[in-house]
């Protein structure tokens, strides 16, 4: 007796098609799975074999033998376990739907319940684009595949309710599609609540309305965490594609929320300085998303930037140009999505206060060259902005006058990103940190005097390519926010003035 049932794979964040297909036939009583499975998904047959026995179904006696194709492509995870119980009841003619158009993708507990399982949001993506019908899933999982229109999700809680709905006993309703609701940004962390500091809450806001990195040192209780922590507050919402990129990256780390399965905000991840190189890049023996990845289309913050280990932080220098991290290990090569906003905050110094107008460095300046150092050039060159976040003056923390809130600043920074939008609505390019150096002419018009300043100060500081890029970025990001299309000679001088750190802080440098 043969069956074959549709079922759906996960490797990294790309998902697959497996075939599960089943022979029972005269033989000793034996129940082996082939196709490349790995362990979890060997130990099924204990789990499969106790659930038949909840639903008072006798495993067969008879050789039974399981292939996942394809067979070439390794399976893990308990996935594939509705699967390969369907596919069971099939040959034994407990249930005479063909089932063609479906796809069983769930974890069987031994008494016969639907267990939830990571990453069904791409595999749902995938049944759609392979013109499957229906995807028959956990209970618990549902809510986030339903996000996905165009294909019957059918939320299943037990294996006896699968078994009755294919007898047409008792028929599973489809779930109605989940519409992500209206995020409301009443953020508890607001801009408001931030004295003075407002050549650093400017900066923020060029970084926000372009999508900029920015590097933020100052002395301690100077504001630095504070700032970076309201960065979310007057970020634009996320598109509908971006919400489904972004939680495919959670959702293959079971990260999501059963009442908010769609990733409607964006990310902010802020990992501790402790944390390992795999932790943020991504890695591990079964390589998993990092930090990085997870705060795809989002901020990724890191406090005390100088406190990370340096071989951590050279980590991210090429998926901060290539926005993806590629790990490569003996069962394959995955790559993750890590579209951010990179915001780092810092001493200058050991003691803090280096380069401070009002308290004295008892850093000696080999210790202040030795924390410095550990921000290499390489990597301070992919901040587009440097911003001093000065000391808060007296008046600034004794006045009661109410500072700018965060849904003010957000208003400036969605029409800054619509006026992006549309320049970019036939590229691939979503805001002004993304231009490709191929089209920087192209987006970033200047007229004469801006020209000559650029050329001026290229000349004179000696940046490189990269920086010059990056200047002419932050300053076709400053004009959007004037509403000019053509960058003049100040938004370009506005743009250098947020490169000056490099020059103060790590001159003489190695």
């Amino acid at each position: 007796m043969f069956a074959k049932v549709k079922s759906l794979g996960l490797f990294g964040l790309n998902a697959f098609p497996v075939d599960v297909e089943i022979d029972i036939s005269r033989g000793n009583p034996q129940f082996d799975i082939v196709g490349l499975p790995d362990a979890v998904v060997k130990e099924s047959r204990e789990r499969i074999r106790a659930a038949l026995r909840s639903c008072s179904i006798e495993f067969p006696v008879a050789a039974v033998m399981v292939n996942l194709a394809p067979a070439d492509t390794k399976k893990s995870g308990s996935v594939h376990d509705m699967a390969i119980f369907m596919a069971i009841l099939r040959a034994m003619r407990l249930i005479d739907d063909p089932m063609t158009d479906c796809s069983f993708i769930g974890e069987l507990s031994l008494n016969g319940d639907m267990r939830p399982i990571s990453g069904v949001l791409p595999m749902v993506m995938l049944a759609k684009e392979k013109g499957i019908k229906s995807v028959f899933v956990p209970a618990a999982n549902a809510a986030e595949a339903s996000a996905i229109t165009g294909i019957d999700i059918y939320p299943v809680e037990t294996a006896e309710q699968l078994i009755r709905h294919f007898k047409g006993v008792e028929l599973l309703s489809p779930r109605e599609h989940y519409i992500p609701p209206e995020t409301a940004y009443n953020e508890t962390l607001d801009f408001a609540d931030v004295k003075g500091q407002q050549f650093a809450k400017k900066a923020l806001e060029i970084a926000a309305a372009g999508g900029h990195n920015a590097l933020l040192i100052g002395s301690p209780g100077s504001g630095k965490s504070m700032l970076a922590k309201r960065i979310p507050s007057i970020l634009p919402p996320l598109t509908f594609d971006e919400a489904l990129e972004t939680t495919k990256v959670h959702s293959i780390s079971n990260l999501l929320n059963a009442d908010e399965p769609i990733v409607t905000k964006r990310p902010f991840r802020s990992p501790h300085h402790t944390i390992s190189s795999a932790g943020l890049a991504g890695g591990g023996t079964i390589p998993h998303p990092g930090e990085v990845s997870l705060a795809h289309n989002g901020v990724l913050f890191l406090d005390e930037l100088a406190e990370f280990d340096k071989h951590t932080l050279e980590i991210l220098r090429q998926p901060l140009e290539d926005r993806q991290v590629t790990i490569s290990r003996a069962a394959g090569t995955f790559t993750y999505p890590c579209t951010i906003m990179l915001i780092g905050a810092m001493n200058p110094c050991p003691c803090g206060y280096f380069g401070n107008p009002k308290r004295k460095c008892i850093c000696s300046p080999k210790k202040v060259s030795g924390y410095l150092s550990k921000i290499s050039g390489p990597l301070l060159d992919r901040f587009d902005l440097h911003i001093e976040v000065a000391p808060v003056e007296f008046s600034d923390l004794s006045s009661s006058g109410k500072e700018e809130s965060s849904a003010e600043v957000r208003k400036r920074v969605i029409t800054a990103r619509k006026i992006q939008e549309e320049r970019f609505k036939d590229s691939p390019v979503t805001c002004n940190a993304l231009i490709t150096a191929d089209k920087l002419n192209e987006f970033c018009p200047m007229d004469d005097t801006a020209v000559a300043l650029i050329k001026n100060v290229f000349d004179k500081l000696g940046l490189s390519a990269r920086a010059y890029d990056r200047i002419l970025k932050v300053a076709r990001t400053i004009a959007d926010l004037a509403g000019s299309e053509v960058i003049l000679k100040n938004h370009i001088a506005s743009a250098v003035q947020y490169r000056s750190l490099d020059r103060k802080y790590w001159s003489g440098q190695e």
